[in-house]
């Protein structure tokens, strides 16, 4: 009786969970793949160096107006049609033998994720009751950590089977099936029509207005929103360097490099599975707090670490962490944030989030280049680490005001 109860109340959560995971595995398969044919077609790492551009430049772009859009339209309807959109996309991409024109698509698939992530959240929300938030986010965090760990095997069997071109065409085929998944989960729109409205320079403006209005009101949620996202960025620069100081610094052959990251892989898994088993034992605070700052931590021993061992233990610390810490994040983001106005409160954030994002890794790298990869890394580390003892003062004072915060409305 119990297993029927619970299958019947999972079953639109678990769904979803699957249509992600399918599309995650297949982003991986899409990277992989793609940057073998433009290094076959050019034979320039310079030109493969460009694809990584693509992504925070089109995200950039897109959130601009993305949030706009995404709160005023059935989020069920745009994440299809997002996952319909890049799976066409892909499929031509193979056809193409103009490097600019497979930059021009690649850059519209990145416009097409930027969207389709925001929108995903706000549908979560909606569909995930408040008291399982915090296992669902959890799960996710172990399907996308499985995504990791499958895509570029499956991704390594294909070119084994055939060329990249293959990839491609699989990849293709989780985007639509994905899609699919998607359509078959329940439509939550309160009413079965929308407002007509047209996207316009005016309440482009408007709608960022609305955000900061709602950040100055709601202050300490937003500060917590905007000090997690730093210590993303902090992540995403250090990232940057990880290749150069582990084959660099530490000396690691490209054998050893690549069991280091499967080692962050299954840190993550087994951190998402260890936050799904206790859950309902742990607050999103500690989730957040804690988690984030044993992220830190985590950096702070890999870039003091003089070997691999040492840095496997730094990888595994700050992996496993980042899944209590994105668990709690999300769940306080769905808590936190209305529905109503999700979407551009995610957009605009992001498009702050992806200057820093540039802006961090140039002076990370540059840092490195002028001084050295270790001193850089260590900088940065100290720096993240820094951002989540603030992020804990907020979790503390937050914590203390719960009964004051309203959360926001799934209806």
């Amino acid at each position: 009786m119990e297993v029927t109860k619970f299958a019947r109340s999972w079953k639109a959560p678990l769904l979803l969970l699957s249509a992600i995971g399918l599309s995650n595995i297949g982003d991986w398969i899409y990277l992989i793949a793609l940057n073998l044919i433009v290094l076959e077609m050019t034979g320039s790492p310079l030109a493969v160096a460009v694809l990584y551009i693509l992504k925070p430049l089109a995200s950039l772009l897109t959130n601009v107006w993305a949030g706009s859009f995404i709160d005023r339209v059935n989020q069920r309807r745009l994440m299809v049609a997002m996952d319909i959109i890049r799976a066409i996309l892909i499929v031509l991409l193979p056809f193409l033998s103009s490097l600019w024109m497979i930059y021009s698509i690649v850059f519209i698939v990145h416009m097409a994720s930027a969207v389709f992530v925001p929108a995903s959240m706000t549908y979560i929300t909606k569909l995930v009751v408040p008291e399982k938030r915090k296992r669902f986010n959890s799960l996710r965090g172990f399907i996308d950590s499985g995504g990791f760990l499958v895509g570029p095997a499956v991704a390594g069997v294909l070119f084994m089977l055939g060329n990249p071109h293959i990839a491609m065409y699989v990849n293709a085929a989780t985007f639509f099936l994905s899609g699919m998944m998607t359509r078959w989960l329940p439509n939550l729109e309160e009413n079965g029509k929308r407002e007509p409205f047209k996207l316009s320079k005016t309440l482009i403006k408007n709608d960022w207005a609305v955000v900061v209005a709602f950040s100055r009101k709601k202050i300490w949620v937003m500060w917590i929103y905007f000090l997690f996202g730093f210590m993303m960025v902090m992540a995403t620069a250090l990232d940057s360097l990880e290749a150069a100081f582990s084959k660099e610094v530490l000396l690691l052959s490209d054998t050893t490099y690549g069991f280091l990251v499967s080692l962050a892989g299954a840190g993550i898994a087994l951190g998402s599975l260890v936050t799904a088993y206790f859950s309902n034992k742990m607050s999103i605070f500690f989730l957040l707090g804690y988690g984030s700052l044993f992220v830190a931590v985590g950096y702070l021993i890999y870039a003091f670490s003089e070997g691999f061992f040492m840095a496997a233990i730094g990888f595994f610390i700050l992996s496993f962490s980042l899944a209590f810490a994105n668990t709690g994040f999300h769940t306080f983001y769905q808590d936190h944030i209305p529905v109503h106005v999700m979407g551009r409160v995610a957009s605009v954030f992001g498009f702050v989030e992806g200057i820093l994002i540039i802006m961090a890794t140039v002076l990370i790298g540059v840092g490195a280049q002028w001084g050295s990869i270790k001193s850089a890394v260590l900088i940065g580390s100290f720096v993240m680490l820094g951002i989540t003892l603030m992020q804990g003062m907020a979790c503390t004072h937050m914590k203390g005001k719960k009964g004051e915060l309203v959360k926001a409305s799934t209806g």
